[in-house]
């Protein structure tokens, strides 16, 4: 038998699953201001996972990579649903929000 499909799928999964609250707690502390450094680790996964032989950790370093390049487009939409009140504001930050 053969595990990597099913490895592969375990650790996308998990992938997303960590992105997820990682992108509201940033937007909730620091709101879109940290973008660039979700570019700059997608970008560097992406590129190290061309480099990563083994294909099961390249594909997870490679979707770790994909996970986070989504994640900023997530995090701006992130703020939106804020905005909508399906969030809660962070006080500290409130003025950053359109009133």
């Amino acid at each position: 038998m053969y595990f990597t499909g099913i490895i592969i799928a375990i650790c996308t999964f998990l992938t997303i699953g960590i992105w997820h609250p990682i992108v509201i707690k940033t937007e909730y502390y620091w709101g879109t201001r940290p973008w660039f450094i979700y570019l700059v680790i997608g970008l560097a996964s992406v590129i190290g996972a061309l480099f990563i032989e083994n294909t099961v950790i390249s594909a997870i370093v490679g979707v770790f990579g994909a996970s986070s390049l989504w994640a900023i487009g997530e995090l701006f939409e992130q703020k939106k649903r804020v905005e909508r009140g399906w969030f809660p504001k962070n006080p500290k930050r409130a003025a950053d929000y359109k009133q």
